[in-house]
């Protein structure tokens, strides 16, 4: 399997050219960028529409860093949701990169879901967003059309406190659709998809049938030695973590090699990565082929290997090399 191989279909609309007579004279398309603050579910919510996992997720805030398409196709309709980074305060180069790329996507939607976190009162990143979201709506002169997503309804603490949550999250956008979800086992989701549905302008599609996302394949499986590594660390190492692909081929014995780089920003990360005796990295390292046979559908060998590359998360050279920087 090269490199040429190891692609989705094509990413760039533009290479991509449907036969739009055989499509319905009512097919429906367009862009949903999905935003909101840290950690209310965002990514658990685009594959649970998808029905696939194209994202990785865990407990901790900001596991999203990179804008990401899921594409869901059928023959009335192409969707492309755009998977965003929360939109916080950035502390460092990296940050300002994630909270960019989540306003640059506002540019690019039909559509946007405004996803919060019913189980919790409204917080100051959730009006910081909604800031942003009106911005937006004023710059594209209100083309932007919102569905706020009440994501979490089933983690409230008691029917006082959701109703309070519900009532002050509802009116952050007040003049928004609304619906409630609970992203982890898919219910409300159909009820969403039905108002994106609604929402979305005729058009033809942007991206071939089988085509569910525009990163590569490696990309992806990065990623998922990357959502490995935040489920098996706590407190600052997770947020330090980047990991390139360095090789993935297919051997002759049907296997697929994949050899990982895992970096962080100081040796005492290191360490607890690597883990006594080499405890965590095996158990990371398990995780994470798991997870990437599962997508790949095949028997796969990993080596991953820990890197320290100090102060990343500041250096610009460092984050274009990582992938981490807005191709203008």
């Amino acid at each position: 399997m090269t490199d040429a191989d190891n692609m989705l279909p094509p990413t760039n609309p533009d290479d991509f050219t449907d036969d739009e007579a055989s499509l319905p004279e009512n097919h429906r398309s367009g862009y949903v960028a999905v935003i909101g603050r840290p950690n209310v579910g965002k990514s658990t919510l685009i594959n649970a529409i998808l029905g696939e996992k194209i994202a990785i997720v865990s407990p901790k805030p900001q596991t999203t860093r990179l804008r990401q398409l899921g594409i869901l196709t059928r023959p009335d309709l192409q969707i492309v949701f755009i998977d965003t980074p929360g939109i916080h305060q950035p502390r460092n180069a990296l940050g300002e990169f994630m909270v960019e790329v989540a306003v640059m996507a506002l540019q690019e939607a039909d559509v946007v879901l405004l996803v919060t976190d019913a189980s919790e009162p409204v917080t100051e990143a959730d009006k910081n967003v909604v800031e942003i979201l009106q911005q937006a709506r004023e710059d594209t002169r209100n083309h932007l059309k919102v569905i706020h997503v009440l994501n979490k309804v089933d983690r409230a603490p008691n029917p006082e406190k959701y109703q309070q949550n519900f009532e002050a999250q509802r009116a952050l956008v007040p003049d928004a659709i609304w619906t409630t979800t609970i992203a982890t086992d898919k219910t409300g989701v159909e009820t969403l998809l039905k108002l994106i549905i609604e929402q979305l302008p005729l058009g033809p599609r942007f991206y071939p049938e089988d085509q569910i996302s525009d990163l590569r394949t490696r990309d992806i499986v990065g990623e998922m030695v990357r959502e490995a590594v935040l489920l098996h660390t706590e407190e600052e190492v997770p947020h330090s973590v980047a990991v390139e692909v360095e090789e993935f081929s297919e051997r002759e014995n049907g296997v697929v090699y994949i050899n990982v780089t895992i970096y962080v920003e100081r040796d005492s990360q290191k360490g607890i990565i690597i883990g006594q005796k080499g405890l965590m990295i095996k158990k990371i390292s398990t995780h994470a082929r798991r997870e990437i046979e599962r997508f790949l559908q095949t028997r796969i060998y990993l080596e991953p290997h820990v890197k320290v590359l100090k102060n990343w998360r500041k250096d610009e050279n460092a984050l274009r090399r990582l992938g981490y920087r807005i191709q203008r």
